[in-house]
């Protein structure tokens, strides 16, 4: 008798059923629209490019319910992390040798705490009982590197970045050969940092028009034109593939690829509770001297108007004088100092060694109005962090010669404005305050700070770069000149730029 055919017919029956469901589960899972090239509007994460994990060229990431905007989006970064120790964490383990150039037997301890130095322990009440530090005003290279490291759009891939940052402590290396009679020794480092960065890939994507560097001294220090033993400086910036960078520095130049961010002040807030109540306090504090000066003479320099400023304070009965030279406030201590300028509603801010100083940021740190005797101070350096209106936070006194500026001037001036423009002025000093200051690194304030608008300008600067090149326009041209109407030092030039 023959077996039964329904165990055969039963198995074929299932291997079909298997063989249809297979066929139906590849071809749902097959999506036709790439097959034909439709994608309907939506961003596909298949994307020829290199664009950072999860987003698209079109700043949009693939999503069941919406598309996330990249917020880093024309602000990626990328660092030199790779550049040689020589050139930044050398320095600093070898901090004993720095202090050429300064006041101080020992730079280390201002390294301490990300480059803003020992916390200040004795505010003796003038300080808020934190975010204060003995701060040194040639740190600003550690302190900015250390920021960038926290910076919140880094990438590790330089094709993405709008911008490469190259950590070179260059102030902190001049300050170990800028008084060298050996030329060849006083631009080595020079030399070798632009020969390390010409051999990298990222050189070559704009031929380092999009690098950019700080320093933590003026830039005058790395613009020496001449290879004279007598003249001053390094020749970074003058060297072929420096030309092609950009610097920030405390003090800016007339070329056109050197920008100026404030220096250090003392206070790095860790909070923005930190700002408004001190900020606050400035606000409340009474300020019985109409106009103060802290300083020390220059006899030495024929054009300096120090002197006469010295005179006048000593002379007005509303003004008051702190001699640095003479020994008494010691002008190295935050809380003298800002006490000082706490008590006084003007704070009169020559220049010194060079156009800038430090004291202009610690006064408005303080509430008090800086009153200016020279565009290059201030109002042609500062322009990422200030106003442009100077009229709005200062006072300025213009000053091109010694001899202008006449018995009584000073206080005649200040006398003369209004209370209400007073008020005026040191709301909007307070208010620039979170502009000027370095933030503790560890944390982010909602509020930018000075290391917030100076990378938001050096973006700025380098994308208006990029679009030179895409318009097919050659970026060299102008890049690097030099251009004293568009930096005017010179009081006459910067009259005839106001009018």
């Amino acid at each position: 008798m023959e077996k039964p055919l329904i165990p055969k017919c039963s198995q074929d029956l299932w291997f079909g059923i298997l063989i249809s469901f297979l066929f139906c589960f590849v071809f749902l899972s097959f999506d036709y629209s790439t097959f034909w090239g439709v994608n309907n509007g939506a961003s596909l994460l298949v994307n020829k490019q290199n664009y950072p994990v999860g987003f698209v060229k079109n700043q949009t990431v693939l999503s069941t319910t919406q598309l996330i905007p990249d917020s880093c989006s024309g602000r990626y970064v990328y660092i030199h992390d790779d550049l040689p120790s020589k050139f930044n964490s050398d320095l600093l383990n070898n901090c004993k040798f720095l202090t050429r150039g300064t006041d101080k037997p020992n730079l280390c301890p201002y390294f301490e705490n990300w480059g803003f130095g020992p916390a200040i322990e004795n505010t003796e009440g003038v300080l808020a009982n934190t975010s204060w530090f003995s701060t040194n005003q040639f740190t600003l290279e550690v302190i900015f590197h250390n920021k960038m490291k926290q910076y919140k759009c880094l990438t590790k891939n330089s094709t993405l970045a709008l911008a490469i940052y190259v950590p070179f402590y260059a102030g902190l290396d001049a300050s170990l050969h800028l008084w060298d009679s050996n030329l060849t020794v006083r631009d080595a480092s020079a030399r070798d940092l632009n020969a390390w960065l010409s051999k990298r890939p990222e050189w070559k994507m704009m031929w380092g028009r999009d690098h950019f560097l700080v320093g933590g001294r003026i830039s005058w220090d790395f613009r020496r034109q001449t290879d004279e033993i007598s003249d001053w400086g390094s020749k970074l910036r003058f060297l072929p593939e420096s030309l092609n960078m950009s610097m920030l520095s405390v003090e800016g130049s007339s070329w056109r690829n050197d920008y100026a961010i404030p220096y250090p002040t003392n206070f790095h807030p860790a909070k923005d509770s930190d700002v408004v109540q001190w900020q606050n306090r400035m606000r409340k504090l009474e300020r019985p001297h109409l106009f103060t000066f802290v300083g020390a003479p220059r006899p030495d320099q024929q054009n300096s108007i120090r002197g006469k400023i010295i005179d006048q304070c000593l002379a007005s009965s509303v003004g008051r004088l702190v001699d640095c030279s003479s020994g008494g406030i010691k002008c190295d201590n935050p809380a003298s100092v800002m006490r000082v300028f706490q008590s006084s509603v003007y704070c009169l801010q020559p220049t010194g060694d060079s156009y800038t100083r430090k004291s202009a940021f610690d006064s408005i740190l303080a509430g008090c109005i800086p009153v200016f005797f020279h565009p290059g101070t201030a109002y042609s350096q500062y322009l990422w962090h200030l106003p442009k209106n100077h009229t709005k936070y200062s006072v300025f006194i213009p000053v091109r010669y010694v001899e202008d500026l006449k018995e009584g001037l000073i206080e005649k001036t200040l006398v003369g404005i209004s209370k209400e423009k007073e008020l005026e002025m040191r709301e909007e000093v307070i208010r620039l305050i979170p502009k000027l200051v370095y933030a503790d690194p560890m944390s982010r304030l909602e509020t930018e700070d000075a290391f917030d608008l100076s990378v938001k300008g050096i973006l700025e600067t380098i994308e208006n770069v990029r679009k030179t090149i895409r318009e097919g326009r050659d970026p060299s041209i102008g890049f690097a000149d030099e251009d004293k109407r568009n930096f005017p030092l010179d009081l006459v030039d910067y009259m005839v730029l106001e009018i």
